[in-house]
């Protein structure tokens, strides 16, 4: 099999079309979604080719340190972005989100790439990056699902918490149940993935390879991988996360914290 067919930029600027119909249907609708549209393709556009220059300078150089540096980097970006769809909580969230996500994504990345793919270096870029940068991807919204269900419980139902507080029981035992809500909200969407691969669709990496000539018996073999260890990752992350972040919503006489506006 042949590799993927190549895409000049004449085709690229076709694909602006789709961006078009959506700003089309913005304005028609009064949706309020033109702004929104221009500056997610402009960062679409902008991010993918500046990272697509990165990955060639760091293929070219292999080196193991780079290669972290640049999965530490997405995963700070990551962090950001997940803290900043779940301000407005009272508790500052970056910490535990960048943690949470480092330590466990780098569990997952390394024990894909050494030891189930088994690429030599475990560290190559190759594989470390695409399979590492999907963990990134797929389990921020997790996370951030997590938090935003940990936050949105607590406040519902405050008086709950501190009547248990208040009858003697820990912050971790009031927020027993909330806890584990929030983290079968971050789990969910990875276990719905699950059930529909295959069937209502062709997940990305499959595609890519198929497109690039692999052996689709090897493409889903990857794919395979990659479903499950994002099943792992998303527990991991979701976890480690809401863990670090219910620590946050109480002082340090075990009281919980007056709801703010504000975060951190």
């Amino acid at each position: 099999m042949s590799g993927a067919v190549d895409i000049g930029y004449g085709q690229l600027a076709l694909a602006l079309g789709f961006v078009l119909l959506a700003g089309g249907a913005s304005l028609w609708l009064k949706l309020g979604l033109g702004r929104e549209l221009l500056v997610g393709t402009l960062r679409t556009v902008g991010q993918l080719a500046l990272m697509g220059y990165i990955l060639v300078y760091i293929f070219a150089i292999n080196q193991a340190w780079l290669v972290l540096l640049l999965f530490a980097g997405m995963i700070f970006f990551a962090a950001r972005i997940v803290a900043g769809r779940v301000r407005g909580k009272g508790v500052p969230v970056f910490w535990p989100v960048f943690i949470s996500m480092l330590l466990s994504y780098m569990v997952v990345s390394f024990l894909v790439t050494g030891v189930v793919v088994r690429a030599a270096p475990w560290w190559d870029p190759r594989y470390f990056l695409p399979l590492g940068g999907m963990v990134v991807g797929n389990s921020m919204n997790a996370m951030a699902l997590s938090l935003e269900r940990l936050f949105g419980e607590v406040s519902n139902r405050r008086d709950e918490v501190e009547l248990l507080l208040s009858l003697g029981a820990e912050p971790r035992e009031a927020t027993a149940a909330i806890n584990a809500e929030a983290i079968r909200a971050g789990m969910i969407p990875s276990i719905n993935s699950m059930m529909g691969v295959g069937l209502v669709f062709i997940p990305g990496m499959m595609t890519g390879q198929i497109l690039a000539g692999a052996d689709p018996l090897l493409a889903i073999k990857y794919q395979i991988v990659v479903m499950l260890m994002l099943v792992g990752s998303t527990t991991l992350g979701s976890v480690v996360a809401v863990g670090l972040a219910r620590r946050r919503l109480f002082t340090e006489a075990q009281q919980l914290r007056p709801a703010s506006p504000k975060a951190a």
